[in-house]
């Protein structure tokens, strides 16, 4: 992968056009008519029919389409508490994301709120103009508390990607792994390395997958949470074990599986080793991880290995999950993002990672092949058929579990995501070219 610098970085932002994205319209304004139709006074007759029937919003407005991305900016990336003006970049790049990967439209909210009942009263006022939030980079361990609250009070759906997508594409990555290691997921044994959002949402996502609560160590930075602590908060006490461990190297002896998201160069060699056969590592750290890839698997051939880098194998990368999640949401119109939606969804992308790689995704990574082996656990986050395997697995958990308010044509769902995102690109692209890109 070539290395980018800071004035590459810093010119792809400013130049042409500040920022990522803009608004356009999508109906014309060209004449009388147009403008008379567009605004006053053709727009009151929508009006008057929403007043009649508010779930007509999604019948005469964008409302269905578009999902807020909100931050107060204070667990931006690798950069902390940065506050929402610094950590608005970010939020534009996830609109980039929505929108090139899924055609969800989007807006960036930076809030400068860090008050959580605050925050909570802001963001359900917001629920006339989106079909869904996407809660991001919000610090822990309020973001459980926000994300709890505002899923109870609002009857859209409410996902703190943070928590939930490293989960999901992480938990994906679990299933492959276990079917070339052999193992059952009852019987592993996790160390992680992080306490925050990220890794609490993981450790309870496996144990909904079958893992045993007793059988995840976890760590923070004061060491290992067990029961003898007193400094736990409610999320890191839900994984006290009863057994102490002295440090990390104690608990990675014999340990099945290890999921780093904390910081990079925790992990050495002589750990690794100490593994059982077939060990799992998704050490996730960006941009450094918790162990480089070649250490791990010089240490461990036998490792199966995942990184949120793209030069390396098995990229556990969130935009595999959030676009699809929240498109397959948006189009049942889902009242909220379930534990059985997010499942579908990890299940969806494992599948995805057994069959043939196309053309397209060889061409962008520049590789003859990709096949589904200890290298190849989780698809590439530029495959563009993630859409249709993760959006309707997504949506019809909505319709099974109840979740959902509108029904499609489910047989003919993929096609039509298929044609919708090579319009929505096609459109992209044409509106770069105008920019001289």
């Amino acid at each position: 992968m070539d290395l980018i610098t800071t004035q590459e970085s810093l010119d792809y932002h400013s130049k042409v056009r500040p920022g990522k994205i803009e608004v356009m319209p999508v109906k014309p304004c060209r004449d009388q008519k147009d403008l008379s139709l567009a605004y006053t006074p053709g727009v009151a007759d929508a009006c008057k029919a929403i007043h009649e029937d508010r779930e007509l919003a999604y019948t005469y407005t964008g409302k269905g389409n578009l999902v807020a991305v909100v931050s107060n900016g204070t667990a931006v990336l690798g950069l902390g508490d940065i506050g929402p003006d610094a950590g608005k970049p970010v939020m534009e790049g996830k609109g980039v994301l929505f929108k090139i990967f899924a055609d969800v439209d989007c807006y960036d909210i930076n809030i400068d709120v860090k008050d959580p009942d605050k925050l909570c009263e802001v963001v359900k006022a917001l629920e006339p103009t989106f079909g869904g939030i996407n809660l991001e980079d919000i610090k822990a361990p309020e973001c459980f508390y926000i994300e709890d609250r505002l899923k109870q009070e609002m009857n859209i759906p409410v996902f703190h990607d943070d928590q939930h997508g490293t989960a999901i594409i992480s938990g994906a990555g679990l299933i492959n792994s276990l079917e070339i290691s052999g193992k059952k997921i009852e019987d592993i044994r996790i160390v992680v390395s992080g306490a925050g959002a990220a890794a609490i949402a993981c450790s309870r996502f496996y144990t909904r997958m079958g893992v045993s609560p007793e059988n995840i160590a976890m760590f923070d930075s004061r060491g290992h949470i067990h029961a003898g602590r007193t400094d736990l908060n409610p999320q890191k006490k839900e994984f006290a074990g009863e057994k102490a461990y002295a440090g990390m190297a104690e608990a990675f002896k014999d340990a099945d599986m290890f999921l780093g998201l904390s910081r990079g160069n925790l992990v050495s060699e002589d750990m690794v080793k100490k593994m059982a056969p077939y060990p799992v590592l998704f050490a996730c750290a960006n941009p450094t991880p918790e162990i480089a890839y070649p250490l791990a698997k010089k240490a461990r051939p036998d490792a199966i290995m995942g990184t949120g880098r793209s030069d390396f194998p098995n990229q556990i990368n969130n935009v595999s999950g959030f676009p699809f999640i929240f498109r397959g949401a948006l189009d049942v119109r889902a009242r909220e993002i379930n534990e059985d939606m997010k499942l579908a969804a990890a299940k969806a992308i494992a599948a995805l990672a057994k069959e043939p790689v196309p053309d397209h995704v060889l061409e962008a990574y520049g590789a003859k092949d990709f096949a589904f082996g200890m290298d190849y656990v989780i698809p590439k986050p530029l495959d563009l058929r993630l859409i249709e395997y993760v959006a309707a697995a997504v949506a019809e958990s909505a319709i099974a579990t109840g979740a959902a308010r509108k029904e499609p044509d489910m047989a003919n769902y993929r096609q039509s995501l298929r044609e919708r995102l090579a319009r929505s690109r096609a459109r992209a692209e044409g509106l770069l070219k105008t920019y001289g890109w």
